[in-house]
């Protein structure tokens, strides 16, 4: 998505850091890895943008575990809201567009 291409860089909350580590295990540093891999689906996540514009985003870490994430964008800075692993038709969804992208790769 076009909305990732002037950002630079990560605005952290210490408490989503240790929410997101407690809740669901996910360590900040995952949460970046995901968007340098692909492929990365961002969608709008118009009913939960209330206060401001969020988006979710299905990615996959280095170690290739996958996330969901829920981020907002300050400034030009990502703000990871929360984070946890994808559930199966999130994983249904992400492995198909990881299917078409392989697709697109050797066509």
């Amino acid at each position: 998505m076009d909305i990732l291409s002037n950002l630079n860089g990560f605005d952290w909350d210490e408490g989503n850091i240790i929410k997101n580590w407690e809740k669901h295990g996910v360590a900040h540093v995952e949460c970046e890895e995901v968007f340098f891999n692909e492929p990365l689906v961002v969608k709008k996540d118009d009913p939960h943008s209330k206060t401001e514009t969020r988006y979710y985003v299905l990615g996959r870490t280095n170690s290739n575990r996958l996330l969901f994430l829920v981020f907002a964008i300050r400034g030009n800075r990502i703000r990871v809201i929360s984070a946890r692993d994808m559930n199966m038709k999130e994983r249904e969804i992400y492995e198909q567009v990881e299917r078409d992208t392989e697709i697109q790769d050797r066509g």
